[in-house]
């Protein structure tokens, strides 16, 4: 049973609480494939996206997710709102409490954000993504994905490519993937390896061809070159040479492997277009995962959060 009000990173998740949101997550897609994609689970409540940093797809699917919960939905970017006017993110999340809003979604620029928002307000926030921490919906629609696709997580050889100093996504998915039995690895440059990666659950390695050798998947991560500050590549397409995941390079693989790539894509940096677009990508089926397993976390939380305000009055 689902007892957390909030979902704010796949770390202080259970093996079993992961695996309750990608089975709720399985019977939510079903919705998506009906002629009226909606049931009434979250009627008569508010989800807020509150968002302060850029977002097409997060945005866009939780705003998805929470329709066909039949929720009303209302989006604020930081850029139009009161934080333009020095306005603290607690004051903001309480002053959207005091509206009767139930759900948060927050998107920050700084690590542990969601987590303290959470602690200020009564209401449930969902993490959307904060700083360098966890972007955990993210790693939970990968983990669908690869499931739906192979059947399975535990024992999958799992390659996360890119740049993982700089990448919430790599930290959930590598809390996420090594409690369900997954065997991590992590490839980039010495320069964007953060310390701690193997305390984690990873192993470590700095050669692509290796890292690809005999995984049954690939997620390869965006270069953030806007974060880049030590300019480690300062010609872009030096990246692609050396680290990037070309089709030359997945002939090496596995028939099979299976590439995934969170978004958005620098075509021609990490990832060459014929492997995006290519018979092993499930890039756009991550996208269209990212509804049901988001619409599950939303539903989850609403529930505890029912649950708590029942037993707070009896």
């Amino acid at each position: 049973m689902w007892i957390r009000k909030d979902l704010l990173g796949l770390e202080e998740l259970s093996k079993e609480e992961l695996e309750l949101i990608l089975s709720t997550a399985e019977s939510f897609k079903e919705v998506s494939t009906r002629e009226i994609k909606k049931v009434p689970a979250l009627r008569g409540k508010t989800v807020v996206n509150l968002f302060y940093e850029p977002s097409t797809r997060t945005r866009v699917s939780f705003e998805v997710a929470a329709k066909r919960l039949s929720a009303d939905v209302i989006n604020i970017a930081a850029e139009a709102s009161s934080a333009r006017k020095g306005e603290t993110l607690i004051d903001t999340g309480r002053n959207i409490e005091a509206l009767k809003a139930d759900i948060i979604v927050v998107r920050h620029n700084a690590s542990g954000a969601a987590a303290m928002l959470a602690r200020n307000v009564n209401i449930s926030v969902v993490n959307a993504g904060d700083g360098w921490h966890e972007h955990p919906t993210q790693a939970l629609l990968d983990i669908f994905t690869l499931k739906e696709t192979l059947g399975r997580i535990e024992g999958l050889k799992v390659s996360i490519v890119g740049d993982i100093a700089h990448s919430r996504v790599a930290r959930s998915n590598i809390w996420g993937l090594a409690k369900l039995g997954a065997q991590v690895t992590v490839c980039a440059p010495r320069i964007l390896m953060p310390p701690g990666i193997e305390e984690m659950g990873a192993r470590i390695s700095y050669d692509i061809d290796e890292a690809l050798h005999d995984a049954d998947a690939v997620n390869v991560l965006r270069m953030q070159f806007e974060r880049d500050e030590q300019k480690a590549f300062p010609n872009q397409f030096e990246y692609l040479e050396a680290f990037g995941v070309t089709q030359e390079r997945l002939k090496k693989a596995k028939k099979d492997i299976i590439v995934m790539h969170p978004g958005p894509i620098n075509r021609g940096i990490e990832m060459s277009s014929e492997v995006a677009d290519g018979a092993n990508s499930v890039i756009l089926e991550q996208v269209t995962n990212g509804i049901a397993v988001r619409m599950a976390v939303l539903f989850l939380v609403a529930q505890a959060s029912d649950s708590r305000k029942t037993e707070a009055h009896e």
